[in-house]
């Protein structure tokens, strides 16, 4: 059998329509960069297609060896076990089927300067003749159980801090891990600033974004003495293209290895002792496609699923058969705790 090479991009998925066609728009913006190649993509849930589907689709065009990659900034659960569990449970059911799996977006310089050109933009917009030392810039990442991902955050505050000059910089998460974006950017005022440029270190919209800069308004409100900017999220800026594009080649090279180093799943991480060497399991599957006006299984779940609201301690999943290990610092009191609903 003739090898059929093509591509499949792998996203969470969102009840946020915005975030969904935003996604859409920069999977179908890669087509034009493999000219060569059928590209498909599919979320795990909440949307369609699901990932099934996007496979579905290439094996449907005669393509025998897929090319996967995570639509995510940073290798946490979703990149390290839910997406690879959907795609290895696919090709175990389809024979001469290979799906070989691609790394994160992770740490790049292009996209480093895309988050710059974002922050230019915010600047630019707010006007003014405040200097960048007397600005303070707040990163905001999604959040996860995973202290090797909500590190790399910080890594990129650093590298934005110190690339622009700004006279201080925070990091904060939407969710999951501390600190949460209000108690952050109360912080944050306390340290004699100016201006406090909040920046999304995501790539779409949906809930979290409009969490966050509903957040940095109720801040704002509290200290009007302190001017406050939001800059964009990434979004589809030529540069994350073209980062997506080098994650999907380097597949092909052998260059797509993630950080294995400072994995929870495979070194003991302190504080995370207890996870090494838990299952590769999808906890997916019983929502995939909700949200999306298709049908499907239609049980409901009080979240977007993002894991950036809580700690899933929340919402009991025990009877579909699937849980999350515990996340050590749930009860911290600038976390997760305080992002529940009736906060």
């Amino acid at each position: 059998m003739s090898e059929k090479l093509g591509v499949m991009i792998c996203g969470h998925g969102s009840r946020d329509e915005t975030a969904v066609a935003e996604f859409a728009r920069l999977a179908e913006g890669l087509t034009p960069m493999f000219p060569d190649l059928p590209v498909e993509y599919g979320y795990l849930e909440f949307a369609t297609p699901i990932i099934r589907t996007g496979l579905d689709s290439l094996r449907a065009q005669g393509v025998n060896r897929v090319l996967a990659v995570p639509g995510m900034l940073f290798a946490a659960g979703h990149a390290k076990n839910d997406i690879p569990s959907v795609l290895n449970a696919y090709a175990a059911g389809h024979e001469d089927f290979q799906i070989e799996y691609g790394k994160e977006l992770g740490i790049d310089t292009k996209l480093i300067h895309a988050a710059g050109d974002r922050i230019r933009e915010a600047l630019e917009a707010a006007g003014g003749d405040v200097p960048l030392h007397d600005t303070l810039l707040v990163v905001v990442g999604r959040g996860a159980s995973d202290p090797d991902a909500n590190s790399n955050v910080c890594k990129v505050t650093r590298l934005l801090w110190e690339g622009f000059g700004f006279g201080w910089a925070e990091t904060a998460y939407s969710g999951v891990t501390f600190p949460l974006v209000e108690p952050g950017l109360e912080h944050a005022t306390r340290l004699g600033f100016k201006r406090i440029l909040v920046f999304p270190y995501f790539l779409f919209s949906g809930v979290l974004i409009k969490r966050i800069y509903d957040l940095t308004d109720v801040v704002a409100e509290r200290h009007p003495d302190i001017e406050f900017i939001k800059a964009p999220y990434l979004n589809d800026h030529p540069l994350v293209l073209e980062t997506f594009k080098e994650r999907i080649e380097q597949i092909l090279t052998g260059e797509n290895a993630m950080n294995c180093a400072l994995c929870k799943y495979r070194t003991q991480v302190l504080g995370f002792e207890a996870e090494v060497g838990l299952p590769q399991e999808s906890h997916h599957h019983h929502v995939e496609g909700i949200g999306s006006g298709d049908g499907g299984h239609t049980h409901d779940h009080d979240h977007d699923h993002s894991h950036g609201d809580h700690s899933h301690d929340d919402h009991s999943h025990d009877d579909h058969g699937h849980h999350h290990h515990p996340y050590p610092h749930a009860d911290h009191p600038l976390g997760p705790k305080t992002l529940k609903k009736e906060a």
